[in-house]
Order: C-alpha cells, then sequence, then structure tokens
C-alpha cells in the first residue's frame, strides 16, 4: 500500500472502530438495564447489558487479584502502542494487513477507554447461544478485534500459487 494517505486511512479506520464501539455502548449503557434481556433471534441472539472485569471474553474475571486492572490496562497500553508503531509504517504494508491492525486498534482503543473510564470493567451486550451452549457477551470492539486477527491469520496462513510442474516430452 504505497499511497501517501494509506496513514490517514488507517488511522481514520481506527477511529472509526472507535467511535463505533462508544455508540454502542453509550446505547446500551444509557438505555438498557443490567437486568434486561432484549431477545433479538429467539434461541440464539440476545441484547443484554454486562460488564467484563476481565479480558477477552471474561478471562481472569474471576480473579479477585488488585493488579488485574492494572496489568490489562499496562498490557493494552503496551499494545496500542506497537499498534500505532505498525500502522505508522502501512505504506510499506499490504492493503490487507493494514486493515487489519487498522481494527484491532480502534477495537483496542474502544476497550482500553472503557477499562479507564469504567474502573476496570468493560461494557459487553452481544449475546450468542444455541440452548444451554453460549459464547461469553462480547461489544463492537471485540468483534473488530476477532475480525482483524482473522484477516492476520487468513494472510499468514494462505497459501500461495505455485506455477505448475511442467513436462518435456521431446
Amino acid at each position: 500500500m504505497r499511497e501517501p494517505w494509506a496513514r490517514v486511512t488507517m488511522y481514520g479506520l481506527a477511529g472509526a472502530v472507535f467511535a463505533i464501539d462508544r455508540f454502542t455502548k453509550w446505547i446500551i449503557e444509557t438505555r438498557v438495564s443490567r437486568f434486561d434481556t432484549h431477545v433479538v433471534i429467539p434461541g440464539f441472539f440476545d441484547i443484554v447489558h454486562s460488564e467484563n472485569q476481565g479480558a477477552a471474553f471474561g478471562l481472569f474475571a474471576e480473579s479477585t487479584s488488585e493488579w488485574r486492572t492494572l496489568v490489562l490496562i499496562g498490557f493494552s497500553i503496551v499494545a496500542l502502542v506497537t499498534l500505532v508503531v505498525m500502522l505508522w509504517r502501512s505504506p510499506r504494508l499490504d492493503r490487507k494487513t493494514a486493515i487489519a491492525l487498522a481494527l484491532i486498534l480502534g477495537g483496542a482503543m474502544g476497550n482500553v477507554f472503557d477499562r479507564l473510564v469504567r474502573d476496570g470493567g468493560v461494557t459487553d451486550f452481544l449475546l450468542f447461544y444455541i440452548g444451554s451452549y453460549q459464547w461469553p457477551a462480547f461489544n463492537a470492539a471485540d468483534s473488530a478485534i476477532v475480525i482483524g486477527s482473522g484477516l492476520l491469520l487468513l494472510d499468514f496462513v494462505k497459501f500461495k500459487r505455485q506455477p505448475a510442474h511442467t513436462q518435456d516430452v521431446s
């Protein structure tokens, strides 16, 4: 991606992800109580209002360590700085990689913002389930991080086309 506007575009994408995440969380925080469940697709998808004190998908949420929030915020800030530096080099990256990094950066900014202003917690509201099996509630920032990570993974493991071997029959 060699365009001179590549950095502006990628930081703009990260900013858009952050704005969408903040807007959707604001709607949930101001209009959905922690006791409400809004069924969107019965037996599959609900809108809820939950607070995740742990890492992604509730990891470490049960930890009682006083260091949990500080460690999560510290790790997140290191990740943010790393992503900002990587995106600064976006003119040298291919477009898919730069988009993936921008999605991850925007999502990480959204969740770090929550942790800083909500006493270490992150607002989650998308709940998918089938029967008694459910995925931990998540938010728009988490979705952007997962999509960006998936794009990076697909780019990393994609199969390179090899020229067909031809046999000389002369």
